[in-house]
């Protein structure tokens, strides 16, 4: 006896999501493993709790399984779990190496199965790296803090007394940068050397100082080479300003974030305050919108919403709602 799994999600819950969502899945099922519907046995379909609408089993009769038992039961509540979730046990006698489907949102359920990204851009204090945080630890994959590397090399710059306005300088600077990114209990670590500077880098004046020199190509390309790497081993969050547009143009989900000057600034100047940090309220306004116009206007790669993301204002939003919103786009999208 041959067991093959596979799970798919509905972005509502009715009769007609649950029937093409069945009947996606079994096909699917089929295909990947070249059998053909007499050759199965019984089906055994368990959906989430929040599916009312439809029996999944009954779907799949009326997908033309006629001549093998089927069984639909009802999961229990688990705290976040995936929501509006088929999940299926396919059994058969075939000689076969079974080839397990997820599809959908599901496919965050197998990532072994379905390696994803996830490309959140968006404006500094919009909420992306919040979001896309949330989002790893959410998924069980990764978190690359992009603009963490950013910083840091700039933040050896300004240790190095080098303008970061000169490109050439900072060309000079990249040869003998040694940057590396560490995951410690699940934490992004940013280290220059053998020292941690994950808190230095998030100081205004590394902020600014970033920006700049993430314009120039030699300190681009040396770090986008990394990113893509790593991209393409694991399913991971990033975010940035160009994840969905320049570094990961064919990521699985992309999303722009964005929020207005006096939200972003009021966000980043709590988070400062809270840090202990003396922060002038207008000074950092103005020091976002002038990086906003930095970041837009640079001639690499320049921030700007990907054609194929969801735009998300999170002006008027908790993060709990930006983080329900992005799962929610990401279950709907086939």
């Amino acid at each position: 006896m041959v067991v093959i799994r596979g799970a798919t999600t509905i972005p509502c819950d009715n009769k007609e999501e649950v029937q093409k969502a069945v009947s996606e899945l079994m096909e699917a099922i089929e295909n990947h493993n070249n059998m053909k519907s007499s050759e199965v046995l019984s089906i055994v379909f368990s959906s989430t709790s929040d599916i009312h609408s439809y029996y999944p089993a009954k779907a799949a009769r009326e997908a033309g399984y006629v001549s093998c038992s089927l069984f639909s039961a009802v999961e229990p509540e688990i705290v976040g779990g995936l929501p509006l979730c088929i999940r299926v046990m396919l059994f058969t006698e075939k000689d076969l190496v079974p080839k397990h489907v997820y599809l959908r949102g599901a496919r965050v359920l197998r990532r072994d199965l379905g390696k994803f990204n996830v490309a959140i851009d968006g404006p500094a204090g919009s909420g992306k790296s919040t979001v896309a945080r949330r989002l790893a630890d959410d998924y069980h994959i990764l978190y690359l803090d992009t603009g963490a590397m950013y910083r840091a090399v700039a933040l050896q710059a300004i240790e190095a007394g080098v303008n970061v306005e000169d490109e050439a300088a900072i060309a000079d600077l990249m040869r003998d940068v040694k940057l590396d990114v560490r995951y410690e209990n699940g934490v992004q670590r940013t280290l220059l050397g053998e020292r941690d500077v994950s808190e230095d880098i998030r100081k205004p004046p590394v902020s600014m100082a970033a920006s700049s020199v993430s314009k120039y190509a030699s300190v681009r390309m040396k770090l986008v080479e990394k990113q893509r790497e790593i991209a393409s081993r694991m399913s991971c969050v990033l975010d940035g300003r160009d994840i969905g547009t320049f570094v990961l143009p064919e990521a699985d989900f992309k999303f722009y974030l964005t929020a207005s000057p006096e939200v972003r600034a009021r966000r980043r100047y709590d988070e400062l305050v809270a840090k202990g940090h003396t922060v002038d309220f207008e000074a950092l306004r103005d020091e976002i919108v002038k990086r906003d116009e930095q970041d837009m206007n640079r001639k690499i790669a320049p921030l700007k919403q990907a054609e194929d993301a969801v735009l998300v204002d999170t002006s008027e939003m908790t993060i709990e709602e930006v983080v329900a919103a992005v799962k929610k786009r990401m279950q709907e999208k086939i």
